[in-house]
């Protein structure tokens, strides 16, 4: 089919590759403009999506809104067969919805319709979450509202972070869509709306969240830390030294015993700090401009005598 392909991060990278792979001719590719990179925020970096398409050949647009009337017709001379979207950042107005022959069709990384929105792989760890999944759905004005065409679930095991459920649900996207746009081309793809119960919005990660409140229970402190590695990362503050440095916790696992207020450094081997309720024992750490240290290897460098 004659596809445009819409999406910006290394997440929808899997799916405009397996898309191409298939055959599919890919009309145009959007992404979110290139945005400022580099320490002093001086160099344009293009998107992983904008990176990729460049390399197949393939036209790149790059717009910051498709509000306006030139931008719509734009997209609608392009005469494509669908619009295939995933992780794309901007909202598609109706006009846009309705502009390929047989509509867009997104890849959201949920069990729709719990955690739609812009972070649901972050949402569904941090909440606990056994269970989550890639799902594929028509495009509706709503926000992931509309009907599923297929879901692959998988597990989140326990000590699973948000980086390797990224990575698994991000080529289980390309796998699922290839599968969807086949079943399309055969007019042989059946859509059921979502279930009006359970539905959940899985909001934008604030940088206020990323600081660990030990007086938390040790499963919420372990949630949190794994929800939010490697970005954009859960923190908190050590006395190291005597000074107090911010540290941003990557990996961890609960711990057995409790004891002393939280943020306690628990006696035994490793960093093992008590929480409001248990404790939870880091084991992968990064000091600002340094690299990820498993915890034996942090703290020969660096002797912490307090958590806060």
């Amino acid at each position: 089919m004659r596809v445009i392909f819409m999406g910006t991060p290394d997440f929808s990278v899997p799916v405009l590759t397996a898309l191409i792979g298939q055959g599919h001719e890919i009309a145009a590719v959007y992404s979110q403009p290139p945005r400022p990179a580099g320490r002093r925020g001086l160099e344009l970096t293009k998107s992983p999506v904008h990176e990729k398409a460049e390399e197949f050949g393939i036209e790149v647009r790059t717009p910051k809104s498709l509000k306006s009337p030139e931008e719509q017709e734009a997209f609608r001379v392009l005469q494509a067969d669908v619009a295939v979207v995933v992780a794309y950042g901007l909202l598609l107005p109706r006009a846009i919805l309705e502009g390929t022959r047989l509509g867009c069709y997104n890849g959201h990384a949920s069990l729709l319709p719990r955690w739609r929105g812009a972070a649901p792989i972050q949402r569904a760890i941090m909440a606990g979450d056994r269970e989550t999944g890639m799902m594929i759905m028509k495009m509706d004005e709503g926000l992931d509202t509309g009907p599923v065409a297929m879901v692959e679930r998988i597990a989140i095991t326990p000590d699973m972070t948000a980086g390797e459920l990224h990575d698994r649900l991000s080529l289980t996207g390309a796998d699922l869509m290839v599968r969807a746009m086949a079943a399309l081309e055969r007019d042989s793809l059946t859509l059921t709306p979502q279930a009006e119960e359970g539905a959940t919005y899985a909001a934008k990660i604030d940088k206020a969240e990323t600081r660990i409140d030990w007086t938390g229970r040790a499963q919420d402190v372990h949630n949190r830390i794994r929800g939010l590695s490697p970005f954009p990362g859960a923190w908190c503050e050590m006395e190291i030294g005597g000074k107090p440095e911010r540290i941003k916790l990557l990996k961890s696992i609960q711990a057995e015993g409790s004891g002393g207020s939280p943020g306690t450094i628990l006696p035994g081997d490793g960093l093992t700090i008590a929480c409001g309720e248990g404790a939870v024992k880091l084991t992968l750490l990064q000091k600002a401009g340094g690299k990820p240290l498993l915890a034996a290897d942090f703290l020969r460098g660096a002797p912490v005598t307090r958590v806060f």
